[in-house]
């Protein structure tokens, strides 16, 4: 699947009813060709509005979060969702919506072909890692599947709500710059 094709796929879909609240389909924004993908949960009332992940408070704090160590939407990641759609009040996405749209996800994944995934929360760990995943006891680990080096953070709105986190995060963001230097330095390269 191409590009192209990806997002006229997800443009069109309907396997879901949230189809049918959306404003726009957030499929992702970022370096086509980067060795870092984030994925959170799904779009919220601004992503919707605008089409594109993290453009609100959360976005923002991401936007910091990244600059720290050395990453930018613009230049060296891909920020993608679980779900392509806006749930309804920003509730976390259904197992049948994530079901519905992981397909979409995955054609992503083959397309960047990222080197580190980073998972934003524990709806989008928990579907890429494992359903056992615990966003408070496991985030800043490290996992690996089919050669791909995995972690997760807390998710920005979370330390929104919760800023007594931001700490253990920064040393989450330390360890995946140390990740990206050992395993695909080129990122920092330009």
């Amino acid at each position: 699947m191409t590009w192209e094709e990806l997002e006229s796929a997800c443009l069109s879909c309907r396997r879901c009813a949230l189809w049918e609240t959306r404003t726009n389909v957030v499929v992702g924004v970022g370096n086509r060709a980067a060795r870092v993908m984030l994925v959170g949960e799904g779009p919220g009332e601004q992503e919707d509005l605008k089409g594109e992940p993290f453009v609100g408070r959360a976005g923002q704090l991401l936007d910091t979060m990244l600059a720290i160590i050395g990453l930018s939407r613009a230049k060296n990641v891909y920020i993608a969702n679980i779900v392509k759609c806006r749930p309804p009040k920003n509730r976390d996405p259904l197992n049948t919506e994530q079901d519905a749209c992981i397909g979409y996800l995955r054609e992503q994944f083959k397309l960047i072909r990222p080197a580190i995934i980073i998972c934003l929360g524990r709806i989008a760990a928990g579907r890429i890692i494992g359903p056992d995943f615990k966003i408070t006891q496991d985030h800043g680990k490290w996992y690996v599947k089919d050669g791909v080096h995995i972690t997760a953070l807390y998710h920005p709105a979370a330390l929104l709500r919760d800023p007594g986190r931001r700490p253990e995060t920064f040393e989450d963001l330390k360890s995946i710059e140390a990740k990206i230097r050992e395993i695909c330095p080129e990122v920092y390269a330009s």
